[in-house]
């Protein structure tokens, strides 16, 4: 941690004003390769991020980051004219970045609904043997030990994990009472997404909450932001025209705040389970936290938008996301006319290989699916750039080596220097807002061009 925040203080010195300036823009690579985006920019939070992601993710994002910033944009930019009009923007989704965000929302599309496909499948199916061994045996405790095939461990975390109990008319009441809240409050925020839109996403929030967090249970995913999709599309192809893509947005944020809190409950409810902690403890815990970050997560928000150029594609904080989904939402708006030529076409292929990609990783033996990409970990790099993938990348080299010098040393200390790296990043942001707030700018600027032949 020290070392990544003094670090971080190091670099700003020499960050300057401007959008080439500082380590963050070193072409480690060479100019060539920096114009694609690949480069090393001396990320500790990145790095950090390698050592705790899986090798398959940090290779996968060093994958997609090859094909895409290094064989498919280089190849679409050269159709420019044939294309796409070549006097675009570089930021003009009629243009190459077109390209890039609707290819990267396929990868995202294809690998959340085969996820979701599968969750939905296996929530069914566990549920029907659930109620095909309800039907043959009674409910009952066994209390006889020789009769039990129970543990003594598990028994107890049974015993602790039931012994209390939410009243169902708590939970019916305080989502009774939320949604009325949302439901008159929300249409004031955003005018475009009317009540009854409003009143609708609570009536179908909590069927999908229910597939996400018994998913969640029995997968660890957390397939929040592919429900909220679905939510996207519908509401803005509902609305339409008139304000259909702000519409579409707030229905996402609405159906993924619900979504995800179940699937994030059902983590704090496995958490109490092999803890033995109560679960009304977890989901008391769990309101004071939201409670705290209603008020906590909008300052920070503040905080970060006024000292950064959050969604800048060219800046530190891009907020991929932000463009991503405010693209679907205008898809779901005005269908596929927006896209650039042939792009339908690629992202139908990356769509369905998205797809297949998960399926043979579920086909195949865990010997051979371990080294099968993921196609999510891909669609962030095709977006991004390679520059992340290539720190994640260090560190997952850096998490091998380990593993090969000293395997038990690394899986106790790697998450923790993990943490530290990424914390000190992290708490170096909060000076870093200041000084930018009272306009206390880097002493120097550094920057690289190519040197001059003189002849």
């Amino acid at each position: 941690l020290s070392i990544s925040f003094l670090w971080n203080c190091f670099k700003w010195f020499f960050s300057g004003v401007g959008d080439s300036c500082g380590f963050d823009n070193f072409p480690s690579l060479g100019l060539a390769a920096f114009k694609n985006t690949f480069y090393f920019d001396f990320s500790p939070t990145y790095i950090g991020c390698g050592l705790i992601c899986p090798h398959i993710v940090n290779c996968s994002a060093l994958l997609g980051a090859i094909i895409s910033w290094g064989f498919l944009w280089p190849y679409i930019s050269t159709k420019a004219g044939e294309w796409y009009p070549a006097n675009l923007g570089s930021n003009d989704f009629r243009g190459l970045y077109g390209y890039k965000v609707f290819i990267s929302v396929s990868l995202i599309l294809g690998d959340g609904t085969f996820n979701l496909i599968k969750i939905i499948y296996a929530t069914i199916k566990e549920i029907m043997n659930a109620r095909s061994k309800q039907g043959r045996l009674p409910l009952v405790w066994v209390h006889d030990d020789k009769d039990s095939k129970l543990s003594v461990e598990e028994k107890l975390l049974n015993e602790v994990f039931l012994k209390d109990s939410i009243p169902p008319w708590l939970a019916g009441s305080g989502y009774v009472g939320l949604a009325a809240i949302s439901t008159t409050t929300v249409p004031m925020i955003f005018p475009q997404l009317k009540w009854y839109l409003v009143l609708f996403a609570y009536v179908v929030a909590p069927l999908l909450a229910f597939c996400n967090s018994y998913g969640t249970g029995l997968t660890d995913w957390n397939l929040a932001f592919t429900y909220g999709k679905i939510g996207l599309f519908i509401f803005a192809s509902w609305v339409g025209q008139h304000g259909g893509v702000i519409a579409g947005l707030a229905a996402c944020g609405v159906m993924m705040s619900i979504v995800s809190t179940a699937g994030d409950l059902m983590h704090d409810f496995k958490t109490g389970y092999l803890t033995l902690s109560s679960p009304r403890s977890m989901f008391v815990s769990q309101l004071i936290g939201t409670s705290l970050g209603c008020v906590i997560a909008p300052l920070t928000f503040w905080l970060y938008w006024t000292s950064f150029d959050i969604g800048n594609p060219d800046g530190m904080f891009k907020a991929p996301y932000a463009a991503i989904f405010r693209e679907m939402s205008i898809m779901g708006v005005e269908g596929f006319s927006v896209l650039p030529r042939h792009c339908l076409a690629i992202c139908s292929f990356f769509f369905f290989g998205a797809i297949a990609i998960k399926l043979i990783r579920d086909v195949t033996p865990n010997s051979l699916s371990k080294f099968i990409p993921l196609p999510m970990a891909m669609a962030v790099s095709f977006y991004i750039g390679a520059y992340f993938a290539i720190d994640m990348f260090i560190g997952t080299v850096i998490l091998f080596v380990w593993e090969r010098v000293n395997r038990k040393e690394a899986e106790e200390f790697a998450g923790a220097v993990a943490s530290g790296l990424i914390c000190g990043d992290g708490i170096w942001s909060v000076p870093s807002a200041i000084l930018s707030i009272m306009r206390i700018d880097p002493p120097m600027c550094m920057y690289f061009k190519p040197s001059f032949t003189y002849g």
